[in-house]
């Protein structure tokens, strides 16, 4: 397999971003185009670093959290995510938007890194060099989990990933190879213990960026996802302190909130769960609530509105009709290119990640340790905050309480380790907490994809779709363009 160390100009204009046209782009020198020639430029080129797109759109539909809610005819994206079917829409808030968005990323990175060594690699530059080597993982990361198959130490080093670029591109045309899963989680994990040893808190505005916290919520995902159970604790355990403070107050600050206050701070720097927020070109503060295949009622029973495991409601606030139902999220902010003329693009922001997704994180690696009294202090910790009227004397959870109320069901969850029937019954009330923390968020697709779940969804008046245990669908089509550029296509 050919190794990928080049990107920048060619990268661009092979994965087609619509910024600017190609005659444009051509048009300037590009070592005239930007001297990136000291720590404030470089910083400056590190804010674009990161997907300035949204996944979360077509994630969430493609998982099983949505449903047909018949209200309308659904948008052509709505109906090709919700069927799984392959097209290159190239639209806002669709997955060739976001292929593009991740490229472009890794390419500010790896001009950043370029820059930093041509300056010598000073000391004094080491802290944006931890960021564009976390930046430059991350993107790749999500990159995989989308395009390529989930990791599997048994298949990875034969699984189809995505390419892997390390350096700038200085030629226009160049011929592209997809790296192997295995190939792909090594230099994601070689870029993350770098940049996770150099990079510091000092921004003037750190949610925006990789803190070492963001950087250590990146580690236990990436960790969770390898099933390397002892990093996944101790990554978490450095981000989780003092949990009751850490986590999103839903009881008390959200609680107190008008509608348009909660969808203004979820993603703010003013709640301290989050740890990294991007600013995405997003619609999707207009759709998620109005999509055809969204919340629906039997969907809200399901998950938000009968009573929890101790019998009591939850603290997620549902908001709308059922045509419109839900969780306050997303702030539409409107960057004017033309005051005048009104002309702009919206933009939404996203969040990447929050002490909520460490706090589960870590009782699922305590439970697949087997180390089931740890799983539940932060288990029931998290019900704490999340149920209304809770009382920490009488509500406390047992083990008994989780293997009851979730029972196997035979092969239901499928990852590539073992599981007994008591870590069964952990991981399936963790990853229920899960969808319901990050509804609209689209991270139940990564847990459909890494536990193998199938999915069914109905179309009324159509029947059903099924997405079956270990569907090629799993893995999204690579871009057409990708594929006349010499990237070998997904199987289906």
């Amino acid at each position: 397999m050919k190794k990928l160390y080049r990107t920048k100009i060619g990268m661009l204009l092979i994965f087609a971003l619509t910024i600017v046209s190609c005659e444009d782009y051509l048009s300037e020198v590009p070592d005239n185009r930007t001297e990136i020639d000291s720590p404030e430029k470089i910083s400056e080129l590190l804010v674009i670093a990161y997907p300035e797109a949204n996944y979360m759109d077509f994630a969430e539909t493609m998982s099983d959290n949505v449903s047909d809610k018949n209200s309308e005819l659904p948008s052509e994206l709505n109906l090709a995510n919700y069927k799984w079917e392959d097209n290159n829409i190239d639209d806002l808030d669709y997955r060739v938007t976001y292929w593009n968005a991740c490229y472009k990323a890794i390419a500010q990175a790896n001009q950043a890194l370029a820059s930093i060594q041509e300056l010598g690699d000073l000391d004094e530059l080491a802290p944006q060099k931890g960021e564009a080597l976390l930046a430059r993982a991350y993107s790749h990361f999500m990159l995989v989990n989308f395009w390529g198959k989930h990791y599997n130490p048994n298949t990875a080093d034969s699984d189809l990933g995505i390419p892997y670029v390390l350096e700038p591109e200085d030629d226009f045309i160049v011929t592209y190879s997809r790296n192997t899963v295995k190939e792909v989680y090594d230099f994601i994990e070689s870029d993350l213990l770098e940049g996770l040893d150099l990079v510091t808190n000092d921004y003037d505005q750190p949610v925006f960026h990789f803190t070492q916290n963001a950087a250590y919520a990146f580690a236990t995902r990436f960790y969770l996802f390898k099933g390397e159970w002892e990093s996944v604790i101790e990554y978490s355990s450095k981000v989780i302190t003092n949990p009751e403070e850490q986590l999103r107050d839903y009881l008390g600050t959200y609680d107190a909130l008008e509608y348009s206050e909660r969808t203004a701070l979820y993603a703010s720097e003013a709640d301290p769960a989050n740890l990294l927020v991007v600013s995405a070109n997003s619609i999707y503060a207009r759709t998620f609530a109005s999509n055809n295949f969204g919340l629906n009622i039997d969907k809200g029973d399901k998950l938000f509105f009968d009573r929890n495991i101790l019998e009591k409601n939850w603290a997620y606030a549902v908001f709308g009709t059922e045509a419109f139902y839900n969780l306050p999220k997303f702030d539409e902010f409107f960057r004017y290119t033309n005051i005048n003329a009104g002309i702009g693009d919206p933009y939404v922001g996203l969040v990447l990640f929050s002490t909520d997704e460490v706090l589960l994180n870590r009782a699922e690696a305590f439970a697949m340790m087997n180390d089931f009294d740890s799983a539940l202090l932060d288990i029931n910790m998290f019900y704490s905050l999340r149920t209304e009227n809770y009382d920490a004397s009488t509500d406390l959870l047992v083990k008994q309480d989780l293997v009851d109320a979730y029972l196997e069901e035979a092969n239901e969850y499928s990852p590539f380790y073992n599981l007994d029937l008591d870590q069964t019954s952990f991981i399936e009330a963790i990853a229920e907490l899960k969808r319901r923390e990050f509804y609209h968020e689209g991270l139940r697709w990564f847990d459909v994809r890494r536990f193998d779940l199938e999915v069914t969804h109905t179309i009324i008046g159509e029947g059903d779709f099924i997405l079956t245990k270990g569907d090629p669908r799993r893995q999204l089509q690579i871009p057409n363009f990708a594929l006349e550029r010499g990237l070998e296509q997904n199987p289906r």
